[in-house]
This record gives C-alpha cells, sequence and structure tokens, in this order.
C-alpha cells in the first residue's frame, strides 16, 4: 500500500509554488490534504522573521502529539534552523530547495539526513495543475541581489536569477488548459526578473496576456525602483490586476537609509499618487521596531503613511536575524512598541482600504476561489475581498457584480 504525505506550507507564495513543484514530482507516494492520514509530512518552512521559526516549531510539536508521521524539513528554514532541529530528533530529513524535484529519493531515505543543495539553482520543472487552488502562482525567478540590512533571504535563497521564459509560458499554457485564468507571478524579488537575461517582467507579462485563457495576472510583490517606464506602458491594459503590491517597508527617509533600502520616500510618494490615478489599489510591506526608529522617526513614518494612497499592508513587527547588519543596529526597540507602532499602522490602512472600497462604484470582476460558512468569497480586481451569498455553484467561476454592499472588513453582495 502506498504511503501518503501531505504537505504543510508555511510563508510565501514562492514556498506555495515550490510545495506544488514537489507535488508534481511526487511519483511513488499519494497526495493527501488530510493531515490526520499522514504517514508523512513535508514541512515547507519559512524563516523571515523569528516568528515564522516559532510557528514551525510549533507544528512540529503539534505533529509530535498527535501523529506518528515521519517528518521532513525544506523551505528556508532548513538553511537556518533545519540542522538543529535534526540534531533534535525532531525531523527525519532535512533538504533545501533545491532537491525538491528529487522528493521521492529525499522521502526513501531510511537515515536521518542534512542535506541543503545548492543555492545557485533554479527550477525547470513544469507545474500543470495546483492542488486545492482556483488560482495559479507562477515562479518567474528565484533569489535577490538586494542587501538590506534586516533580512535574512539572500543567504538563504540565493542571488537573483530568473527563469527559463519558454518554461513560464509553457507552464501557464498548461495550466489555462486546465481552466486557470488568473496567474500571480512570484519570486523572491519578482521584478528583478531579466536582468541577467536581457528581458525584462513587463516584456514577459505581455507575452503571458496572449496566451488562450489568460484573463487576469498579478504581480507579486515589487519595488518601488522596478516600476519602469516599460512597466508604465502596460498599466492600462485589461488583463493586468488592478493592484499591486509594493515594497517600501518603511516612510521615514532616515530609517530607509538604515535599513539600506533603495527607494527615497519622496519618488515613493510620486509614484504612489500617480498609480492612485490610474485606479490602482496599493499595497506595501512594511515593519515597525527596527533599531534606530524613534519616536520622532515613527511619527514622521505615520504621517507620511497617512499621505500615502495606501489600500493594502503586509507588516511586520521587526524581528533580529543572526548574521545581518541590523542585528548589530542600536538602540533596539522594544517588543510591546513595535507591536503597538504595528496596530497604529494597521488601523491607518484599514480605514484607507474602507475609504477606497467606499469611494469605488465600478463592477467588480470576480473570481470564487472558496465556499464556507454559506458565503462563497473570492477577491475583485483591486484585491479586495467579496463575500457573496448564492443558490448556484459559483466556486471557481468568474462573476460580475455591479450591486454590493461596502463592509468594513469586505463587500458583501448576492448573485
Amino acid at each position: 500500500m502506498r504511503k501518503k504525505v501531505y504537505f504543510k506550507t508555511f510563508g510565501c507564495r514562492t514556498n506555495l509554488y515550490d510545495s506544488q513543484v514537489m507535488m508534481s514530482s511526487l511519483q511513488e507516494y499519494d497526495i493527501t490534504q488530510d493531515e490526520s492520514e499522514a504517514d508523512v509530512v513535508v514541512i515547507n518552512s519559512c524563516t523571515v522573521t523569528n516568528g515564522a521559526d516559532t510557528h514551525v516549531r510549533s507544528y512540529i510539536s503539534g505533529l509530535e502529539k498527535s501523529s506518528d508521521a515521519k517528518i521532513f524539513l525544506t523551505g528556508c528554514g532548513a538553511h537556518t534552523k533545519g540542522e538543529k532541529l535534526l540534531s533534535e530528533k525532531r525531523v527525519h530529513g532535512v533538504f533545501g530547495q533545491s532537491e525538491k524535484q528529487k522528493i521521492d529519493f529525499m522521502l526513501s531515505k531510511e537515515q536521518p539526513f542534512y542535506d541543503p543543495g545548492d543555492l545557485n539553482h533554479i527550477d525547470d520543472v513544469i507545474v500543470d495543475d495546483f492542488i486545492g487552488k482556483s488560482r495559479a502562482f507562477i515562479k518567474i525567478q528565484e533569489g535577490c541581489n538586494f542587501r538590506c540590512s534586516y533580512c535574512i533571504i539572500p543567504f538563504v535563497r540565493g542571488d537573483a536569477r530568473s527563469m527559463d521564459e519558454g518554461k513560464i509560458l509553457e507552464q501557464i499554457s498548461r495550466l489555462a488548459l486546465n481552466g486557470f485564468g488568473e496567474f500571480i507571478l512570484t519570486g523572491t524579488n519578482v521584478g528583478s526578473y531579466g536582468q541577467d537575461s536581457k528581458t525584462s517582467l513587463a516584456k514577459l507579462m505581455k507575452k503571458i496576456s496572449q496566451i488562450r485563457g489568460v484573463r487576469r495576472i498579478r504581480v507579486g510583490s515589487i519595488e518601488p525602483i522596478q516600476i519602469s517606464d516599460e512597466f508604465k506602458e502596460i498599466l492600462d491594459e485589461p488583463w493586468l490586476e488592478k493592484h499591486l503590491h509594493i515594497a517600501l517597508q518603511h516612510t521615514s527617509p532616515t530609517m530607509l537609509k538604515l535599513m539600506n533600502r533603495r527607494n527615497v520616500y519622496r519618488q515613493d510618494r510620486e509614484l504612489f499618487e500617480f498609480l492612485s490615478e490610474k485606479g490602482y489599489a496599493i499595497g506595501t510591506d512594511f515593519i515597525t521596531g527596527h533599531p534606530g526608529e524613534s519616536e520622532a522617526l515613527w511619527a514622521e513614518a505615520m504621517v507620511n503613511a497617512a499621505a500615502l494612497p495606501l489600500t493594502h499592508l503586509h507588516a511586520f513587527t521587526y524581528s533580529k536575524r543572526d548574521t545581518t547588519p541590523s542585528a548589530l543596529m542600536k538602540p533596539e526597540v522594544s517588543g510591546t512598541l513595535a507591536k503597538e507602532r504595528l496596530h497604529e499602522l494597521e488601523a491607518l490602512i484599514k480605514e484607507k482600504n474602507y475609504a477606497f472600497r467606499k469611494n469605488s462604484s465600478k463592477e467588480l470582476d470576480v473570481l470564487i476561489e472558496s465556499f464556507k460558512d454559506g458565503y462563497y468569497h473570492g477577491f475583485d480586481q483591486n484585491f479586495n475581498k467579496i463575500l457573496v451569498e448564492s443558490s448556484e455553484d459559483l466556486l471557481g467561476n468568474w462573476i460580475n457584480i455591479n450591486a454590493y454592499e461596502v463592509r468594513e472588513e469586505f463587500n458583501y453582495a448576492k448573485f
């Protein structure tokens, strides 16, 4: 009887993609989406913060109490916490991202092992289905050449390198034939795509848009300096989701320098206002409590954030990562204060999102992704959540909604 494997994915969309690569490569085992019946659990881990590491450890602790499944660890945490977890006999095996296509071989190893793999690896696998998903995540590049002072990711994902364009287009063509219409382009630093192969993200997106069945393209987190003139030329295209997630990390010029960021607040504001005038919802990443973030600098950051037409937020409190320059910086900010600042910023962007939705009267183009508690759940072209009540089976369908109610957390409609 074939053994069953359950994949538990933490962290970013790149990890979601990597998990799908492992599922697609699995030949000698069966995949289960029910953790309780798994003989093997593969944890695709995140290590971007201490909290991410804690979540992985907590999950392992829960498995140890409730299951006899053999546990394997991969993902970014394999490089930072893998050896320790292996030495503690918390996991049977640890392998790096480059080894995921060898998943059968890794899971078959009888002896405990640590195989970090190759940080220069680039995927060449074709994924033609996304199990349990209605949107497809397409990894187009790996690694990052930025060296932000707080970030450990370049050390666990390597330098920026692009996937082969032909492979990307073939993969999307197959997925489109299998019924996928929305594609999310992801990677460690998506906007760097093509810098090593004399092309660009904008050129790639134009080619993707020409594939039959492609309805909407969404871009993962991109840096402000990567919104080039060429990229601006595609902003009015109907296939581009009217939501961009542009990583700022902070809005105080002083803090941006401390963080070794490449963006400049004044230019960020000009860019965001330009995008807002084109009807875009705009999200950003933000870190609160980085060393050196004084009361005065935080107050400045909040004034600047309030001036930006932001609608979405992906924010963290600062997490010290050993070997990074920020880990040595002083003065430190207490975790309690960092959380207070995080909540203050979250409240501000929540108000901005509500105002954005109230001030919009356009038809919503929605992909229904799930059904829960009597409602269909989906996202519109501005990446705003909508709950839909309907007697029809809408799961996986695209629907257009003209009449809807704007609620504080989401939009609501009957269809």
